[in-house]
């Protein structure tokens, strides 16, 4: 498929402690699997984060970008466009931030105290977005599925690290909102199996073009397997849950 190909959800070790690469390390793997760019998304402090707790919040911003701006510096020269994001965690339910950078992370250091409604209002005021990361996600650390509509801009319905059934179970939910949906790999090690991304019509400068396009419906979600990209939308276990979560689901 002819187009712009977008890694949506990527994790660096410099920032994420379940991160395994180091974020200069992705660019020619990624340009390997067939990307044309790709979004970093480590987790921010209040998730699976590397940055120490102790430190000032200028630090611990310097610190969390560093994944980023490594990648960035290593992507000169090569087919492969980086840019920065965020995945923010709330309580085990956590969401893809587009568009933000690190002048919004500096000015909103009460960031960690506020509320879902508060965080999206900030995100909102900045003319960002906020997108519901594999929103039916099971894992052992995680005990209900706390859903929020209010606060999402899209929903990812394809998650790589995630089992078909429960991104089938965010597809239909993206169905019922009538929301922009997403892909992505939540990429955090090398390997060779399926990975997702966004399908562009053409290529981006930044990231809010990517959020612009996002929210036109100008994308397509897809999955990345052995050379091939695949819309979700014609991927039948992608969309038609085999059962229902074993977890509880909260509305919020």
């Amino acid at each position: 498929m002819q187009g712009y190909l977008l890694e949506t959800h990527l994790h660096t070790a410099e920032a994420s402690a379940c991160g395994k690469v180091n974020g200069a390390d992705y660019i020619d793997y990624m340009i390997a699997k067939g990307f044309n760019g790709m979004i970093v998304t480590d987790h921010f402090f209040n998730g699976n984060c590397r940055v120490p707790k102790d430190l000032p919040w200028d630090e611990r911003v310097d610190w969390y970008m560093s994944g980023y701006e490594h990648a960035l510096e290593a992507a000169k020269g090569k087919p492969l466009d980086v840019f920065f994001g965020v995945e923010f965690n709330f309580d085990r339910d956590e969401y893809l931030i587009y568009g933000v950078d690190r002048k919004w992370l500096l000015e909103n250091d009460d960031i960690l105290d506020l509320t879902r409604r508060q965080v999206y209002d900030r995100v909102h005021e900045a003319g960002a977005v906020m997108v519901n990361a594999h929103p039916y996600r099971e894992r052992f650390y995680i005990e209900d599925i706390k859903l929020m509509p209010s606060i999402c801009d899209g929903i990812e319905i394809y998650n790589a690290a995630n089992p078909d059934n429960q991104n089938a179970l965010g597809y239909q939910y993206a169905l019922r909102l009538g929301l922009p949906v997403t892909a992505g790999s939540d990429i955090h090690f090398f390997y060779d199996g399926a990975m997702g991304g966004m399908l562009l019509p053409h290529g981006i400068k930044d990231v809010s073009e990517y959020s612009s396009m996002l929210m036109a419906r100008e994308g397509v979600a897809v999955r990345v397997l052995d050379g091939s990209v695949t819309p979700v939308e014609e991927i039948e276990e992608m969309k038609v849950p085999a059962e229902e979560p074993t977890l509880p689901v909260i509305e919020l």
